[in-house]
């Protein structure tokens, strides 16, 4: 089977869990290859070549070269592959559609956030191309596959629910992360772990931040990620006199530290499918705070791992914050709770055991439709 994505890791969370899919399917039943169809380090080829799984590397550098795909279809061809699992717009939209002219027998089209409001030709595509040339449609939430079914009108019948998992997640010390950054032991503390880019509304974070110090004065906010919006969230920092309280991390190898440096975890986001930063803070049983949107509500259930407040509420996020860090029995509760019901549904092992029984499924039933 080929995994087919952009950038393996060096994107987002969808390009990190194409990754390790790919490295944790069953050698004993699949022949894994992975496609990064854009430029990608030397080391993290290498990595994923050190998991067993093959590489191909398309190096394509721009939309309309078109040429750069040959080798793709070369491979699918050559190699009579199986199983073609895309994923994200980009890679199912062509993947799809190279999938079925090279003749693979089953492909897999993988959205990780439905994000297509405004985007009339995306949801055309979508439901046209991508949903028409693939078996079958994975989404990652309830909410996304309501919209794919209620706005895109895409056949229910060609969408398969498969939440998001990941690697098991130890209880790190904080404590280390805190004397790094000079916070006093006991000092309230909150934080995201984010790619820095609209999306994720970090300003709805920094702007609660502004309200809370008010009453908190020795409050920490702590952003690990690094991304476009970078610049933006500085000067915003700057603008509201926060430079001592909100630290900007930039990229962090130790995010499970930075989480148990954390007294509430935040997802402030505008939209989302399953996001693996608040599985993490799960994982990482730490209580959240976050915006109800997209697959968040299947993650965290209201008053039980967390609170969840409306997009765009920044008095909301501060106040949901605020009662948190109120009450510590509360969050103890609620981050023990969390953690439990992460082990239990959102690990990367029942991902995978679904995703594979996906692939047998399609290609058993692609067999008996097979012609004699």
């Amino acid at each position: 089977m080929l995994t087919l994505v952009d950038r393996p890791v060096e994107g987002g969370g969808g390009e990190q869990l194409a990754r390790t899919v790919a490295i944790k399917l069953d050698p004993a039943r699949f022949d894994r290859v992975l496609c990064a169809t854009r430029p990608t380090s030397a080391a993290t080829l290498a990595s994923i070549e050190d998991a067993g799984v093959r590489v191909l590397e398309l190096d394509r550098r721009s939309r309309t070269a078109l040429a750069d795909w040959l080798p793709l279809v070369a491979f699918l061809r050559n190699e009579r592959v199986d199983v073609l699992h895309t994923h994200k717009f980009g890679s199912n939209l062509w993947g799809t559609v190279l999938g079925r002219l090279a003749g693979v027998p089953v492909v897999v089209a993988h959205e990780h956030t439905w994000s297509f409001e405004g985007q009339r030709m995306r949801r055309l595509l979508d439901r046209e191309v991508i949903a028409r040339a693939a078996d079958v449609i994975v989404s990652v939430s309830r909410e996304d596959r309501r919209r794919m079914i209620e706005i895109e009108h895409i056949d229910p019948d060609r969408i398969r629910l498969v939440p998001n998992g990941i690697p098991p997640i130890g209880l790190a010390n904080g404590a280390p992360v805190r004397a790094e950054l000079g916070i006093p032991d006991a000092a309230p503390v909150i934080g995201a772990v984010a790619s820095l880019r609209p999306q994720k509304s970090l300003h709805l974070l920094v702007e609660s931040a502004a309200m809370l110090t008010t009453d908190i004065p020795d409050l920490r906010v702590l952003i690990a990620g690094d991304g476009p919006d970078e610049g933006r969230i500085r000067s915003l920092v700057t603008s509201l006199g926060l430079e001592d309280t909100v630290l900007l991390l930039g990229h962090r190898q130790d995010i499970p530290c930075v989480l148990g440096a954390l007294d509430v975890a935040v997802c402030s986001s505008d939209w989302e499918g399953s996001p693996l930063a608040v599985i993490e803070y799960m994982a990482a049983a730490r209580p959240v705070v976050a915006t109800r949107v997209g697959g968040v509500p299947d993650l965290i259930e209201h008053g039980a791992h967390g609170l969840l407040v409306e997009r765009g509420d920044v008095q909301g996020l501060a106040g949901a914050i605020a009662t948190l860090l109120r009450d510590a029995d509360l969050r103890e509760a609620m981050g023990a709770r969390a953690r439990r019901r992460q082990r239990l549904e959102f690990g990367i092992d029942r991902m995978v055991d679904r995703i594979q029984l996906l692939y047998e499924e399609l290609f058993r039933a692609n067999r008996r439709a097979a012609p004699k």
